[in-house]
């Protein structure tokens, strides 16, 4: 018998508990004086992570390692877009 821990699932859902916390860290640290790119890019780059990981683990697309790419190099360049949307006025 499985642990809770050795569940994927719930490794997931940990993972998903973790990026989410640390999103919600640096979204609060921006009212605290750390720059407004730099906690913009690591939202974006933690929101690609819990996309990968939903992707991976709930809809079960690690096992079809083909439409995970796929999915993967269309999430990443929406977020590259988004990105460089985000840092357009900066520029």
């Amino acid at each position: 018998m499985k642990t809770l821990f050795q569940n994927r699932l719930w490794q997931s859902w940990i993972w998903l508990l973790i990026l989410s916390l640390t999103t919600t860290a640096i979204a609060y640290s921006v009212t605290r004086g750390i720059a407004g790119p730099i906690a913009g890019a690591a939202i974006l780059f933690l929101a690609y992570m819990k996309a990968r990981l939903i992707l991976a683990r709930y809809l079960g697309l690690a096992e079809a390692p083909s439409w995970y790419r796929g999915f993967n190099l269309v999430i990443g360049g929406y977020m590259l877009l988004l990105l460089l949307l985000y840092l357009l006025p900066e520029l």
